[in-house]
């Protein structure tokens, strides 16, 4: 049984209140993990071209407030 398999039937043996707690433990953990990637990406230049297009778009007026 791999890790994932061993995982999963973990979990559909929670009790609702474990469940409700490893729920919210899983999504703080997806939130924690996106903004380690986004701050990752934003030092490394990746998201570089996004602003700029953004700051091309204000500046020639192809905005709208919101």
């Amino acid at each position: 049984m791999t890790k994932l398999e061993q995982t999963e039937k973990s979990v559909t043996e929670l009790d609702k209140q474990e469940f409700e707690a490893f729920s919210a433990w899983f999504e703080a953990l997806q939130t924690e993990r996106w903004y380690r990637q986004m701050e990752a990406d934003a030092a490394s230049g990746k998201l570089d071209r996004f602003a700029a297009k953004a700051l091309a778009d204000f500046r020639a007026g192809k905005t709208r407030p919101l």
